[in-house]
């Protein structure tokens, strides 16, 4: 039996926070805290969109994501003195910007980008999995927005997003996991979902060896349930706003 770091179940999510209207400047904006990991996400329109959507009357939804040097308990250099975005970066504000997308009704925002952001304050795992759940508030918050102030008619988002990471740690199946769980996984997971259970991405890695297909659909099955459970704390926050 596998006792977790913080005394949590196996199959239990960290405590979640997220706090509205976090930065005043941007259209929607949360801080959503996961455990120890904390991160801002905003949502911010831009009137124009890319050169290939441009004349085509549709929208676009898109993101970057990043960590703060103090993040993690080794000094994170920051791109611009790296010279580039690394890897890792790029391909989770890649999934980020994709996953918001299958979401959203894009030809309702008009030709405008919606530019997501998610600076990682504190990285104690799941960065990517909590920048989803995360950025799905603020850009809600954002429509919600542009409704009010009549830049367009309707709610584009047709439905809710969560995303959650699972693994096998010793061999036992673990729900969140936190980055000293993580870092020690046989097989990480991460899953990404909408409220009607239909999958948006699952990214799965055997780390040391490969894993059953027996184990695949077990983990599928606790990542579901927890972003269930996420996407029931997403409504409750934006309840005032449905």
């Amino acid at each position: 039996m596998v006792e977790r770091i913080d005394g949590r179940k196996k199959d239990e999510i960290r405590k979640i926070k997220i706090t509205r209207n976090y930065i005043s400047h941007a259209d929607g904006s949360v801080f959503i805290e996961m455990g120890k990991t904390r991160i801002v996400c905003t949502a911010t329109v831009e009137n124009k969109v890319p050169k290939f959507l441009a004349g085509k009357g549709s929208g676009w939804v898109t993101a970057e994501y990043d960590m703060i040097p103090g993040a993690a308990p080794q000094r994170i250099v920051r791109a611009q003195t790296a010279g580039r975005i690394n890897g890792r970066t790029h391909e989770i504000q890649r999934l980020i910007g994709r996953s918001l997308r299958s979401v959203v009704d894009l030809n309702k925002i008009g030709e405008r980008t919606i530019w997501i952001d998610c600076d990682v304050i504190e990285a104690d795992g799941g960065t990517r999995t909590a920048s989803i759940t995360g950025s799905f508030v603020a850009l809600f918050d954002c429509m919600h927005s542009m409704i009010e102030r009549k830049i367009i008619d309707i709610m584009p988002v047709e439905r809710f997003l969560a995303a959650v990471s699972v693994g096998i740690v010793d061999g036992e199946i673990l729900v969140d996991l936190c980055f000293k769980e993580d870092s020690k996984a046989q097989v990480d997971m991460n899953v990404v979902m909408n409220s009607r259970d239909e999958l948006i991405e699952v990214q799965s890695t055997a780390e040391v060896a490969p894993f059953s297909r027996e184990d695949f659909d077990k983990m599928l099955g606790k990542a579901t349930v927890a972003i269930k459970e996420i996407i029931e704390i997403q409504k409750k926050i934006l309840s005032q706003n449905l």
